[in-house]
């Protein structure tokens, strides 16, 4: 039988190295995907095609097929277990696809299972195949060392649009390789098998390639996979659990049970096989039909009639179990060939530089928390992440009141629930044997500001560390910050140099609560903003994003969308900045519904960039009633007053204070800065009627303060240039 050494499954294969393998994501074709999904399983014929017109990769194909050969003629050795270290690239955007490490341990012991012939439905073949179910003696370990020797849990996790941009695996792999938060380089395929999770990847399941000279030490000789197609918990399901079996079967040198193509069902394949002699020749099926004789199959291996061996982990039903013992040999085979990478990777020196030894220690503390930005009052629940074991936790939260532990709950914990009392930035640490700390980890927000708010970033010298607003960088590079040369109003503004970063970024910009709750249910509310923009070039198209929550962040709803020529149809070629009011649009949101008329309400600002220009903004006004061009920033009909003015705001001299009282009394006039302090106190008497306060601001520095009459107004916000 001639040896077919051809790339499958579910098999895009993509390399930086030529533009031929490049991926496209496909119109879907139902006769190359299982009954009654929507993803296809596989695109090796093509991509094959395109492939074999590279003559360097044809040259290196006949030699490949060579070195199968040898190897297959070698007795391999049974009894002997092979061990392979394995990394799961988590490629993420925040979303269901950034699936739990439970799920992905519970994928890993699916593959072990199966691998090893532990699960329990190898007693249930059909006749035909009774005893045939194989054990291939290979056990996948998670890798504890990071090719530069970083200890790691043998899970990676990266956060870019790309998880959902599938069209080219290359573009997703190097996200990987640059923004992972382990180790930003190459992982080599010939020392680790890389599966990379994604939400989306170009319309298939899953894709891998055989082994291949052409990627040997390459991150690319890896496995795609979608995360719903991994494990059976979480986003996972048992009927698509075994789909990384089927790939790694493909990574291993097996090929479909119908042959090289990818689509089953073709009658065409009765004239080809799978490589493998005791799987008898058929078309494929992609649903389980225990009854199908396909191809009548009769060779040197079945001397009478057997039906399709559609349990077969390589064929496409919902029933696999089993590998056979060709397909065994085969793969333990593709083992033995050293310049597809595929010798090296379970040899002791790899598994040692690996850390896939199978030795449990703990190599660093580490946690997370369910979420990090909270309202007073709220609870936060702290996970351990340790890895690889701890015997024990300490926890120290500093400042060391404001917070209490949850009944239940202590210091020393493993997974401790913390009530946070008081606003704050609050620092964590872990102590397992070793220790993580996290500063400013924890930030628990100020009470809710008050209608109208308005912020105009003339009270900071940086966002860093803020309470009142939250900076999000995944990427670790360029952050929103605060600009002190340009603004549309007061002195300065809140800027993202966009100009020069890596394409696929995401910034995000979030308030503290406010409180809409005094809105009426039939009142309006409108949100409005000033932004200016320019594009590097006309092809940008860069989205400026606007979201709301009702819940101090729990939940969030997208309410505004600018986007491409509609942000702005401008451009420049060098970093930009505003030089004057009209390079700057104002928004008026009025979309701000009765559901978010909570008292905690937030809004949060999402720029994502594909490395166009820079983005600023500035008076970002919330206010009761409709869209005004003009800052909103007195307060009507509040008590025991009315008709409350304040104005000029900004002002450079005085303050004028234009009230109705509903009675006469005397007020106490407090006027306190950015931090709370208190910078003037005087008494005034109120006569029943308008009433007029002005209040001298010379002796006051430059920045914003708030007024406050009596006991039963709401402070008043004003800036002092």
């Amino acid at each position: 039988m001639t040896i077919k050494f051809l790339f499958s499954f579910i098999s895009i294969f993509t390399l930086a190295v030529s533009p031929l393998l490049g991926q496209t994501t496909r119109p879907f074709d139902p006769t190359n995907a299982r009954e009654g999904e929507k993803v296809e399983y596989c695109h090796q014929h093509i991509k094959m095609a395109e492939l074999m017109k590279n003559p360097e990769f044809a040259a290196m194909y006949e030699q490949d097929k060579i070195a199968f050969e040898k190897a297959k003629n070698k007795a391999v050795p049974k009894g002997v277990v092979y061990k392979i270290p394995i990394v799961f690239h988590v490629l993420h955007n925040n979303g269901i696809e950034n699936i739990s490490d439970e799920q992905i341990y519970n994928a890993l012991e699916i593959l072990n299972r199966d691998f090893r012939k532990l699960n329990a439905d190898t007693a249930t073949v059909q006749s035909d195949f009774v005893g045939m179910p194989s054990d291939v003696e290979v056990e996948f370990v998670l890798a504890t060392k990071a090719p530069n020797g970083t200890c790691f849990k043998g899970i990676t996790r990266t956060m870019s649009p790309l998880s959902y941009q599938g069209a080219d695996g290359n573009a997703q792999v190097t996200a990987i390789i640059n923004g992972n938060d382990v180790f930003q380089n190459n992982w080599p395929g010939n020392k680790y098998l890389n599966v990379f999770i994604c939400g989306e990847i170009g319309g298939a399941a899953g894709y891998t390639t055989n082994p291949s000279t052409w990627s040997a030490s390459s991150m690319t000789n890896g496995i795609w996979i979608l995360h719903d197609y991994v494990g059976a918990i979480g986003t996972g399901s048992t009927g698509a659990s075994r789909a990384l079996t089927h790939e790694v079967g493909h990574w291993l040198n097996l090929d479909h049970t119908w042959g090289s193509n990818n689509n089953p069902g073709n009658t065409s394949s009765c004239s080809t096989d799978d490589n493998v002699d005791d799987t008898p020749n058929c078309i494929g099926v992609t649903a389980c039909l225990l009854s199908a004789n396909t191809c009548n199959s009769v060779n040197a291996y079945w001397n009478y009639d057997v039906r399709d061996n559609v349990e077969n982990y390589m064929d496409y039903s919902y029933c696999s179990k089993m590998y056979t013992p060709g397909q065994t040999a085969r793969m333990r085979a593709a083992l033995q060939v050293s310049n597809t990478g595929r010798f090296n990777i379970w040899q002791s020196a790899n598994l040692t530089a690996t850390g896939a030894t199978g030795d449990i220690f703990l190599c660093k503390a580490a946690f997370d928390a369910d979420r990090t930005t909270i309202c007073q009052n709220d609870s936060i629940q702290l996970n351990d992440d340790s890895y690889n074991e701890a015997n024990g936790w300490t926890w120290e939260i500093t400042p060391s009141t404001g917070w209490s532990f949850a009944p239940g709950s202590a210091a020393t914990s493993q997974n401790p629930k913390i009530y946070f009392a008081n606003a704050g930035l609050y620092t964590v640490k872990l102590t397992a044997t070793d220790d993580e700390v996290k500063n400013n980890y924890i930030r628990v927000l100020p009470d809710a500001a008050s209608l109208p708010y308005w912020e105009g970033f003339e009270a900071y010298s940086s966002l860093a560390n803020l309470t009142n607003w939250e900076v999000y960088n995944p990427n670790n590079n360029n952050a929103w910050t605060i600009e002190n040369t340009t603004s549309h109003s007061g002195s300065q503004c809140a800027k993202l140099v966009n100009f020069g970063q890596t394409p696929s970024n995401i910034d995000e910009l979030t308030s503290a609560p406010i409180d809409l709750s005094v809105i009426p249910s039939t009142g309006a509310v409108t949100l409005s903003f000033r932004y200016a923009y320019r594009k590097k070039i006309a092809a940008d198209y860069e989205y400026l994003k606007v979201f709301v929550s009702a819940d101090c962040g729990a939940n969030w709803a997208q309410r505004k969308t600018l986007a491409g020529n509609n942000l702005s149809n401008l451009t420049s070629s060098t970093s930009w900045k505003p030089t004057q009011n009209s390079d700057w649009t104002t928004v008026h949101m009025i979309n701000v519904t009765s559901n978010y008329f909570s008292e905690n309400f937030k809004m949060k600002f999402r720029f994502e960039g594909e490395g166009g220009n820079n983005i600023y903004l500035d008076d970002i006004n919330l206010y009761a009633g409709a869209p005004s061009d003009n800052l909103v920033l007195g307060i009507d009909g509040l008590s025991d007053f009315q008709d409350i003015q304040l104005y000029p705001n900004p002002t450079e001299g005085d303050v004028h204070i234009r009230y109705n009282a509903m009675k006469n009394e005397k007020l106490t006039v407090v006027i306190t800065d950015i931090t709370g302090k208190t910078v003037s106190t005087s008494q005034v008497t109120s006569k029943e009627g308008s009433n007029l306060i002005i209040v001298p601001t010379d002796v006051f520095s430059s920045g914003t303060y708030f007024v406050k009459l009596g006991n039963n107004s709401k402070a008043l916000k004003f800036v002092v240039k």
